[in-house]
């Protein structure tokens, strides 16, 4: 019996958490490792240990922000020491369908998609209402972002470029996990490490494959256009990944950056802070 683990990082969002669990509580197939690991939030750990069926990892925050690459290698280290033949990798803020276990376990099983790297389509829902999200009206609201493939229920379609990938709700097998050799550890805060992994599988052979039936509800939260707070961690992410690839990633960020004055481009075509008088 293939054995699937569903691979949670958090900082915070504690709430969004609680419900994520709640809506797991409902899939079609439970996963059979449940791991969350927390990033500098003992609370967060304390609680989720309390409410049992959770492996808990703990890590410590980086001084240059939390470290999401890290964090994702920890969590897929503590399921494939615990047997899993299946990750599945969940942002926090993501609500999975009924269906989103099963239909990753399914495709990771299949012959023509069991070695790909497999995503789900997600919807970025509204602000909740007072209550709070109804589990049972989310297929209601099912609208996947525009900008990524989102096969309907049931299709799967097989390739694409790897510079849609994120990393909000994926999945692979052990062995395309370990082919790949996890996120790059280099990357620490906001930005830079989603891309390096897809684009270090696309270097291996590894293709896509876009599962319609692995749906995700990403919860509200308010965000900021470009991300001006995450400003360093994308430059200095960015830098890595330049000296990894040979090319700037986040590309409409930094040139959101510039048209506002916070960064400017070099001679050798880098982005920097622009400098203050």
């Amino acid at each position: 019996m293939t054995r699937v683990a569903v691979i949670t990082i958090a900082h915070g969002r504690h709430d969004h958490w609680a419900l994520q669990q709640a809506a797991l509580e409902r899939s079609e197939r439970r996963p059979d490792e449940r791991i969350l690991v927390t990033m500098d939030d003992p609370s967060l750990a304390s609680a989720a240990r309390e409410a049992g069926d959770v492996r808990v990892v703990e890590t410590d925050g980086d001084e240059h922000g939390l470290p999401l690459a890290r964090a994702r290698n920890l969590g897929a280290r503590a399921a494939l020491d615990a047997g899993a033949d299946v990750l599945v990798l969940l942002d926090v803020d993501c609500l999975p369908a009924p269906g989103l276990v099963d239909a990753y376990a399914r495709a990771a099983a299949a012959p023509e998609t069991s070695g790909r790297l497999l995503s789900g389509p997600v919807t970025y829902l509204d602000p909740p209402p007072p209550t709070g999200y109804d589990l049972d009206r989310l297929p209601s609201l099912d609208r996947p972002h525009s900008a990524r493939p989102a096969p309907a229920p049931g299709e799967v379609v097989l390739g694409g470029t790897h510079d849609l990938f994120w990393s909000l709700s994926f999945a692979l097998t052990a062995g395309t996990w370990r082919r790949i050799g996890g996120f790059h550890e280099g990357y620490v805060g906001y930005g830079g490490e989603d891309t390096d992994f897809a684009w270090t599988a696309r270097e291996r052979g590894i293709p896509m494959a876009w599962v319609g039936s692995a749906r995700a509800y990403h919860q509200h939260h308010p965000i900021e256009d470009p991300p001006r707070r995450h400003l360093d961690a994308i430059l200095r992410n960015g830098a890595v990944f330049r000296a990894r690839w040979g090319a700037w990633p986040m590309r409409g960020w930094l040139d959101a950056f510039a048209r506002e004055g916070l960064v400017e481009r070099t001679a050798s075509g880098d982005y920097r802070r622009t400098p203050r008088d």
